[in-house]
């Protein structure tokens, strides 16, 4: 059964997109039903088939918001990249052992938790960090691990590996029966396992698929359809079909073993080529658009949410407000960067702003490693106190404006 009607844009629209992102747009896809005022917060359709008791969305007017467990309003504000290798370089080791005993439930307990509570983060976005550049990331949390944190959580399935920062895989046959295959076991490894845990708040797929675009190090495996193609009615069918196909195999993968949590589905790179083919595919089968975004994601998901009436996530953003020069040789590029944590205040008010808005993951990361060379702690876990008084008034708005919404 449809869910929701696909998107129909007129060509002026489409090339406005292509132009740049505006913040109004003229088609909206949202029955009337879905769009009446109202002076309650009531639930909404989703892809979940039993969502009483976990995360699931919600709809004041025309406002979309999360709704936790019990059914109070909730905008994710969540720290992405936690892991805790940082804390085993030859230099600090001796830490790690003496803190935490090698433990990685006692380290998210006694440090990872407990600062990101103080510290006014609500949630955990994406825990997989940068191992090397353009290589694999490091492994998600297991379940006893997301059970340590013991605050909501978000987990990422690897249905593909075509992310835009990873040179090692190569693009995956959507309509082979092995990727059918291979989603039934990514969602019977990963959901099989978190399908009732409550403080999941969804899944996201892909981060950055490279769909019609590359960069320098992806360059070799070329996207995963030819944007050339893009310029003719046959071109722009095929790429409908082929990406139906993958958000129809990966939703239904996991419907067969969780219908509790919310779809998040990929994280798309917004400053990249998005062609509207994409976006209409995924929307009868995910519950949210998820965006990357370090130039300016208030813009772009305000564009994303017009054109679309869907909810919409800053999965991933961050800034810089300095980069350090450093001789010592512990850096991959010589220095490492220090975190804007006002960037990320205005984002968040941005976003506030936004009906479609609901929720803004910083991307961290937790520790600065060696190759990210940014984080909220350095090896010793010194905090960056700069970037977290931000971070805090940040939050403190955040939770003003859900008590506000709450009254």
């Amino acid at each position: 059964m449809k869910r929701r009607d696909f998107i129909s844009l007129t060509a002026p629209a489409a090339a406005a997109y292509l132009a740049g992102p505006t913040t109004s747009f003229g088609t909206t896809t949202r029955a009337s039903a879905t769009t009446r005022a109202s002076a309650t917060t009531r639930a909404v359709a989703t892809t979940q088939t039993a969502a009483d008791g976990f995360f699931t969305l919600g709809r004041r007017g025309n406002r979309w918001i999360l709704l936790t467990p019990d059914r109070q309003p909730f905008f994710s504000t969540g720290l992405n990249h936690i892991d805790s290798s940082s804390l085993r370089y030859p230099e600090n080791l001796a830490r790690w052992e003496q803190h935490y005993d090698n433990d990685t439930l006692k380290w998210i307990r006694e440090s990872v938790a407990p600062n990101l509570r103080s510290w006014g983060f609500n949630s955990v976005g994406w825990v997989q960090e940068i191992s090397v550049r353009q290589h694999a990331h490091t492994r998600a949390f297991t379940l006893e691990e997301y059970r340590a944190l013991e605050m909501p959580f978000c987990h990422l399935l690897p249905f593909i590996e075509t992310h835009q920062w990873n040179q090692s895989d190569r693009n995956p046959d959507l309509f082979s029966p092995a990727f059918e295959d291979w989603c039934d076991y990514v969602a019977r490894a990963h959901c099989g396992r978190l399908r009732n845990e409550s403080q999941l708040i969804g899944y996201f797929y892909s981060d950055c698929p490279t769909w019609v675009h590359t960069q320098s190090s992806t360059h070799w495996r070329g996207p995963m359809f030819d944007p050339e193609r893009l310029q003719s009615d046959v071109g722009r069918q095929e790429l409908s079909a082929m990406a139906r196909r993958y958000y129809q195999v990966t939703h239904d993968a996991i419907r067969r073993y969780d219908p509790h949590h919310l779809i998040l589905g990929d994280r798309y790179e917004a400053n990249a080529r998005l062609p509207l083919e994409i976006i209409n595919a995924a929307i009868p089968f995910v519950d949210v658009l998820s965006f990357q975004d370090f130039k300016n994601p208030v813009e772009r998901l305000q564009y994303w949410h017009n054109a679309t009436g869907m909810p919409v996530l800053m999965a991933d953003g961050t800034a810089n407000r300095a980069k350090v020069t450093d001789e010592s040789g512990t850096y991959r590029e010589g220095s490492y960067a220090l975190t804007d944590g006002n960037w990320y205040a205005e984002t968040v008010a941005g976003l506030l702003l936004n009906p479609g808005a609901i929720g803004a993951h910083l991307c961290g990361a937790y520790i600065r490693n060696r190759h990210r060379g940014r984080g909220l702690v350095d090896e010793q876990e010194i905090p960056d106190e700069i970037a977290i008084h931000h971070l805090k008034t940040a939050h403190e708005s955040v939770n003003q404006w859900l008590a506000k919404f709450d009254a």
